[in-house]
């Protein structure tokens, strides 16, 4: 694996610490902060050692509370290190997700740096049908405190709010990007396109947007540079509607009533056949289309619009297949496919129930 060697640096800017440095934006994010003569030093934080030239690893779990003893010389830090998967048990996510910020925010305080730049996400302005389109940044949060990835970055959020007071001096800064793409990015959202057909709620029209981890990287960059307070939204320009979705991904739509919809998803649910509660269902059938206003008056522009940012996501999930947010065989996708929506839902379950007899 070539990681490169630690250029010599001869700005006096900020040293700049991203977790989560091994992957996805993390990964994206360092490496473009190591390219940059403005930045003294770039130290990369994660579980493994990745393979980013340029910088300092420091290879150690978040959450531990040696952390701020790694921190002495950093003055800004960009916490990226949450997982979304969900493929991860809700409460082993949670854990991760909400010390490890807890455990970010104080390390950095107690190791004195000046700046956290904390990464949540849109979910937390919560998808009505009621919705403005688009959220401007300083609308109200009212997503569901639940169980969810969504309650995850309420709480993140509440430590972001409180923080300031409990650690005068230490600077904050939200930062909230819409539904995420991009390689190896996989969630409930993107999971939506890999079913079938896709789902819709009556009386709804969702506005889909999405923001591309290299966007997202990019604005990090421009947030930590140019020194932006938040909270920032972040991602593409505008949205688009359902007919440019259907002609995007090639699949057809099935509506359904509201409360047939959460009803069944929470009853599935509860029976622990789905990965999330209902209530993460509205992010696919209600819009929460945010205004990215203060990065653009930074000078920001995305480099992927919502069309080749879910091109991209299709070409990504090909060959996988999933209903109600569970992967499932191409088989059962294909039966779910002739039967309609509550019968998928149930499929789903079958297919469970037998993928747990088999491991039995």
């Amino acid at each position: 694996m070539a990681t490169g060697k630690v250029r010599p640096r001869r700005s006096k800017g900020p040293v700049v610490a991203v977790t989560g440095a091994a992957t996805g934006a993390g990964r994206l994010l360092a490496a473009r902060l190591a390219e940059r003569e403005d930045i003294r030093k770039v130290v990369a934080i994660d579980g493994q050692r990745g393979d980013v030239p340029g910088v300092t690893w420091r290879v150690m779990d978040v959450r531990d509370p040696l952390l701020s003893g790694r921190l002495s010389d950093v003055d800004v830090i960009v916490h990226l290190d949450v997982e979304q998967s969900p493929e991860v048990e809700q409460r082993e996510r949670r854990t991760h997700n909400v010390r490890g910020a807890q455990t970010v925010v104080t390390a950095a305080a107690a190791a004195r740096v000046r700046r956290v730049v904390l990464v949540t996400s849109a979910m937390v302005y919560g998808a009505e049908p009621g919705n403005q389109v688009p959220l401007t940044e300083d609308a109200p949060l009212l997503a569901e405190a639940d169980t969810g990835i969504a309650g995850d970055h309420l709480e993140i959020e509440e430590l972001a709010a409180t923080a300031p007071l409990t650690h005068p001096g230490l600077e904050l800064t939200v930062v909230r990007p819409a539904a995420l793409v991009g390689p190896g990015v996989d969630t409930l959202v993107t999971r939506h396109f890999e079913a079938p057909r896709l789902l819709s709620v009556k009386g709804s029209t969702p506005g889909w947007q999405f923001c591309h981890i290299e966007d997202l990287a990019s604005a990090l960059e421009v947030i930590v540079t140019e020194h932006l307070a938040g909270p920032l939204a972040v991602g593409c320009e505008g949205w688009i509607g359902p007919e440019e979705v259907a002609e995007i991904t090639g699949k057809r739509g099935f509506e359904l009533p509201a409360a047939l919809t959460f009803g069944t998803a929470q009853r599935l649910h509860r029976l622990g056949m789905t990965p999330a509660p209902a209530t993460e269902l509205r992010y696919v059938a209600y819009p929460w289309v945010v205004d990215c206003a203060r990065l653009r008056a930074a000078g920001w522009k995305p480099m992927y619009d919502n069309a080749a940012a879910l091109r991209g996501l299709m070409d990504e999930i090909a060959g996988r297949h999933a209903v109600v947010g569970r992967r499932v065989g191409g088989r059962e996708a294909a039966a779910a496919t002739a039967a309609g929506a509550t019968v998928a839902a149930l499929g789903a379950a079958a297919a469970i129930r037998r993928a747990r007899k088999r491991r039995g």
